[in-house]
């Protein structure tokens, strides 16, 4: 499939998945793709980059579930920030282990999974729809109750997959994106390169990195550069200077409109071919 493809998979309403980590491997082809539709008032799950941030930047937010939004070096995603303190969306926090506990209970189509994390914490206060167990053992042990985490699709970025939807990931870490896509009705992956099914993907890597099984995927996209500006570990890192560039002109609305037209007005070649040319304007 192509990304406008995929993203005409997507309506409005929706609770989407999006894989990667903060500003790494995110399937930020994808998420530009989506930002070309008019799909919006969406509930997204996300271990949040940039992928939220352009998504509030555009309005297309409803209800936000994450664990936190941020890009990585820069530590809070300014986008994200804006529109939280302007009370664009509803959000819903989770800590990072409850986060992991929710999409396997949605992979294992179980209603819940308890967990230690968040006993003790703010996050049964400021998440006060979260409810506790009590263990049905002897212990007795009181744990917090994760509701899963479903979604009705997936979007996430690998560095290898083939054409029947098996993917592999090559930097070190999966970042749960095989739970996202065995949570969600559909999933669709975006990759660096299709490979020869035959055995393309066992090439040079572990066997525990093909992640991703075809059972779980319903549509697959080749996309050179397309977690940019986050890093697609070992293929290529983050682009640092194309991501503070971002995080400058999220911090003012005129900035924000000149950046988002140059590189957010046209197509992903358009995107790419931008990206080139102010790395050039760069030296």
């Amino acid at each position: 499939m192509t990304p406008d493809e995929i993203v005409g998979r997507l309506e409005s309403g929706m609770t989407l998945g999006i894989g990667g980590w903060g500003s790494r491997r995110k399937p930020m082809a994808l998420v530009r793709a989506l930002l070309r539709s008019g799909v919006t008032d969406l509930t997204v799950v996300s271990y949040g980059g940039p992928d939220i941030g352009l998504l509030a930047a555009a309005g297309r937010i409803r209800k936000l579930v994450t664990a936190f939004t941020t890009l990585d070096s820069i530590p809070l995603e300014p986008h994200f920030r804006a529109a939280r303190e302007r009370g664009d969306f509803e959000l819903v926090e989770l800590d990072e282990a409850m986060f992991m506990q929710g999409l396997t209970a949605g992979a294992q189509r179980l209603p819940f999974l308890p967990v230690r994390a968040g006993l003790g914490s703010d996050v049964l206060r400021v998440n006060p729809q979260l409810r506790t167990v009590t263990s049905p053992y002897e212990d007795g042990e009181r744990l917090v109750a994760v509701p899963a985490l479903r979604m009705d699709a997936a979007l996430v970025h690998m560095n290898r997959a083939d054409r029947f939807g098996n993917a592999r990931y090559l930097g070190p870490d999966p970042y749960f994106d095989d739970l996202f896509c065995e949570a969600s009705d559909t999933a669709y992956v975006s990759c660096e390169r299709l490979v020869d099914a035959a055995g393309g993907l066992a090439e040079h890597a572990a066997p525990q990195t093909l992640l991703i099984s075809r059972h779980s995927v319903t549509g697959v996209t080749q996309t050179p550069q397309g977690a940019h500006f986050t890093s697609c570990v070992p293929d290529y890192g983050r682009d640092e200077p194309f991501q503070k560039a971002y995080a400058t002109a999220a911090a003012d609305p005129e900035a924000w409109g000149a950046f988002r037209d140059r590189f957010l007005g046209g197509t992903e070649r358009d995107y790419q071919l931008a990206v080139q040319a102010w790395h050039k304007e760069q030296r």
